[in-house]
């Protein structure tokens, strides 16, 4: 193992205490959330019919080669700070050394907390089921009060968290266990009924199919999203060069055939132009096949659900800011860590951000979390393995992404594509991210006399 390797290794102070199960747990809860559960008639509505199936089919393509750039990277740097560790190490003999990490963090402080606060959003829509009178002052009450929750539940070290992942893992499994065996049970006695009623000229290709393909992708990878959160923890995964790539590609083909599978047996039961209408999709699913009595019960489970998504997630973000303060590309308290050996400070800032995020509408949260990342984050790492493969062979690679480069050129179509089809007001949101970014990183360069242009300091 190369001395760079070593260094990054062992670099954060952390407790290894994460393995395979609880890593793959991590990144599955994150996945599943409770993104299908309010994201199915979003998916509907984008292509217009079941041929929505092709946006859960992109995306499964799309997440298993990112995968392998991702898996690439954690295994070449298995530390914690996911992509801000990666771009910082790969490009810090170049004059993007210091700019990338800098933007990533960026973009970061504002799509992390996104992503967080979308589950508190989807946790107090579900909740309406049970009071639909509720308003706007009880949700906003509601939502700081699960980010208050989600706060607490890991301030604590990661061995205590790991095994709350499995817990929330197990909840998460039985919520779509239900909904799967139920709508499988009902299948094989009545057919696929309505799942398989295609509109006039549903897979003709024109504009309208491949805007409406890139809008299903683009809802798609956020319901995806999370499959390489045990990247942001690596420095807390136990043998991380074989645990990381393992728990990324478990993680995707199991969440892949979960969803496609879902999707299929809820528009079986609820036809797709009552499906693409409905808040609480799969409330009506349960209600149609079993009663009142089956939608509370799978509206139960879907709460649970949706806030075990919260913690995994807030978990691997706080890490972030932790790491990259310990390099000195960002605030110095956020690198304080707690006597248990958990960088309280990042949790309770990052924490506090996502409430405010839970009080946003949630399509524009999916939009805008996606279209702010896909530049600075997504796109930069894809670039990132190939400058790793050809000027830091310092590094070594324990893990090397199977046919290079076709797997990071699909990659980057599909990362594009989605970002050039998610409409003009968050493709501007995204550019304008991305110019903003760039100005602060220069007036924040100047005001510490420090060049602009530099490589990355030695962390």
């Amino acid at each position: 193992m190369s001395d760079q390797h070593q260094k990054i290794k062992k670099k954060y102070g952390l407790v290894r205490g994460l393995g395979l199960m609880e890593a793959t747990a991590l990144n599955m809860t994150n996945m599943v959330g409770f993104g299908p559960f309010v994201t199915i008639p979003l998916i509907i509505a984008a292509m217009g019919g079941p041929q929505c199936m092709l946006g859960w089919l992109a995306g499964s393509i799309l997440s298993i080669c990112d995968g392998m750039v991702w898996s690439e990277l954690a295994t070449a740097m298995p530390g914690s700070g996911g992509s801000y560790l990666f771009l910082k190490e790969s490009f810090k003999t170049s004059r993007l050394g210091s700019l990338l990490p800098f933007l990533f963090i960026w973009q970061f402080m504002a799509s992390g907390p996104l992503e967080v606060g979308s589950a508190y959003i989807g946790f107090a829509q579900y909740l309406a089921y049970f009071f639909p009178s509720w308003g706007p002052w009880q949700n906003r009450l509601l939502v700081i009060g699960l980010g208050l929750l989600t706060i607490v539940l890991l301030y604590r070290q990661i061995r205590a968290i790991g095994k709350l992942m499995l817990l929330l893992w197990a909840g998460m499994l039985i919520t779509v266990g239900a909904i799967i065996v139920s709508g499988l049970i009902h299948i094989a006695h009545f057919g696929p009924g309505p799942a398989l009623d295609f509109p006039p000229g549903a897979l003709h290709f024109s504009t309208g199919f491949a805007l409406g393909l890139g809008r299903a992708m683009l809802i798609a990878m956020f319901d995806f999203l999370g499959y390489y959160s045990v990247c942001y923890v690596g420095g807390e995964v136990r043998n991380p060069e074989r645990t990381m790539p393992r728990a990324i590609f478990c993680s995707v083909i199991a969440v892949a055939l979960i969803y496609s599978v879902m999707n299929f047996c809820i528009i079986s039961v609820v036809p797709w132009r009552e499906a693409m209408q409905s808040k609480l999709i799969v409330a009506e699913y349960m209600q149609r096949l079993y009663g009142a009595w089956a939608a509370r019960v799978i509206t139960i489970l879907v709460l649970w659900t949706a806030f075990a998504a919260a913690v995994p997630v807030l978990l691997g973000y706080s890490r972030i800011p932790y790491a990259a303060a310990l390099d000195g590309h960002f605030f110095k308290p956020f690198a304080r860590l707690h006597a248990k050996q958990f960088p309280y400070f990042s949790l309770v800032v990052m924490g506090g951000l996502s409430i405010v995020a839970g009080l946003i509408n949630l399509e524009w949260v999916i939009s805008a979390m996606l279209t702010g990342r896909i530049l600075i984050q997504f796109i930069a790492q894809i670039f990132a393995v190939h400058y790793l493969r050809k000027y830091r062979t310092d590094i070594e690679r324990p893990f090397k992404a199977w046919l290079y480069p076709l797997p990071n050129a699909i990659a980057l179509l599909g990362w594009s594509y989605i970002f050039l089809t998610s409409g003009w007001a968050f493709i501007l949101f995204g550019v304008l991210t991305l110019i903003a970014g760039v100005v602060a990183f220069s007036l924040w360069r100047r005001s510490a006399g420090l060049p602009i242009w530099s490589t990355a300091v030695e962390g």
